[in-house]
């Protein structure tokens, strides 16, 4: 038995949850960027 702690575990889960942030931010601005682009080509067309 070891008396250290394996942290691997916890980098791999801690680059998990910043990739996956990092993911959802990035498809949250793409979707909020194409949205504004929808409504400001509506409103030209008025």
């Amino acid at each position: 038995m070891r008396e250290t702690m394996d942290a691997w575990p916890y980098v791999i889960a801690a680059y998990a949850i910043g990739v996956g942030g990092t993911s959802a931010m990035i498809a949250w601005a793409l979707m909020t960027m194409r949205r504004a682009e929808s409504r400001r080509d509506a409103a030209r067309k008025r």
